[in-house]
C-alpha cells in the first residue's frame, strides 16, 4: 500500500468528521439544545410519577399555573383530573425525589 492509497482511504473519513463537527456547531448555535436552559424556559414540569403496571403510569404535571393528573400508557395519555392547587413542598415528594440510590438499596435489602 502506497502513501497515496492510504491518503485516498483516510480523506473521506476526515471529510465526514469535519462535516459532523460543523453540523454540531450549527445545532448548538441555532438553539436546538436539550440542556438545562430549556428546562428553565419550559412551562411544563413533571411533579411526580407513579408506576401502576408495566408501561402504565400516573403523573402529576404542572402546566403554567394548573396541575394535571395524567394517566400514561404505552400508546396514550389521558387527562384524569385537573387540580386547583397542590403543595409542592410536601415532605413526601421531597424525600422521594432526593433519596440516594444507596439508601433505597439498603432499605430494600432490609439493612436500614
Amino acid at each position: 500500500m502506497s502513501v497515496g492509497e492510504v491518503f485516498t482511504a483516510i480523506l473521506p473519513m476526515i471529510l465526514i468528521l469535519v462535516l459532523l463537527y460543523a453540523a454540531l456547531i450549527f445545532v448548538r448555535r441555532s438553539g436546538f439544545s436539550m440542556g438545562k436552559n430549556q428546562n428553565k424556559l419550559s412551562q411544563i414540569r413533571v411533579i411526580s410519577t407513579q408506576a401502576l403496571m408495566h408501561k402504565k403510569f400516573i403523573s402529576i404535571v404542572k402546566v403554567k399555573d394548573s396541575y394535571l393528573v395524567l394517566g400514561v400508557a404505552e400508546n396514550s395519555i389521558t387527562l384524569l383530573k385537573e387540580l386547583d392547587n397542590i403543595d409542592e413542598n410536601d415532605d413526601e415528594l421531597k424525600n422521594e425525589s432526593k433519596s440516594k440510590f444507596s439508601d433505597v438499596f439498603k432499605q430494600n435489602l432490609g439493612l436500614k
